[in-house]
C-alpha cells in the first residue's frame, strides 16, 4: 500500500461543538476514516490588519488524497469562518493495518 495516497488534512474551528459537528458530517459522508479534535488552542494572526487571538480548537482528519476535493468542498460549506485554514499534509510512513482501515472507511460503495 502506497501511504502517499493518504494525507492528515488540518483545520481549527471555534470550539468544541462546531468541531463535533463537522467531524461528525465527515465521518458519516466517508469524507475520512477518523477525526480528531484537540483541545482548546490559543491561536495568534493578523485578521484585516488586526491582531487577533482566539481560542479554537483543531480538527486532526484522516483521509486519502481521493477524497481531499469533496472534504475541501463541505469545511468550506460548513465553515463559520470567512477564510478557513486548510491544510494538506501528505503521509510519509504509516501502520499497514491502519492504512488499511482508513482506506477501507473512506471508499464509496
Amino acid at each position: 500500500m502506497d501511504t502517499q495516497d493518504f494525507i492528515l488534512v488540518l483545520t481549527n474551528v471555534p470550539g468544541r461543538e462546531t468541531g463535533k459537528r463537522m467531524a461528525s458530517q465527515i465521518v458519516a459522508q466517508k469524507l475520512a476514516a477518523c477525526v480528531n479534535i484537540s483541545s482548546d488552542i490559543l491561536s495568534i494572526y493578523n485578521w484585516d490588519g488586526q491582531p487577533q487571538a482566539e481560542i479554537e480548537v483543531q480538527l486532526m482528519i484522516k483521509t486519502t488524497q481521493a477524497r481531499y476535493a469533496q472534504l475541501e468542498e463541505l469545511i468550506t460549506s460548513t465553515h463559520p469562518y470567512e477564510l478557513p485554514e486548510i491544510i494538506a499534509i501528505p503521509l510519509v510512513a504509516g501502520l499497514p493495518a491502519y492504512m488499511g482501515w482508513v482506506k477501507k472507511e473512506t471508499e464509496m460503495p
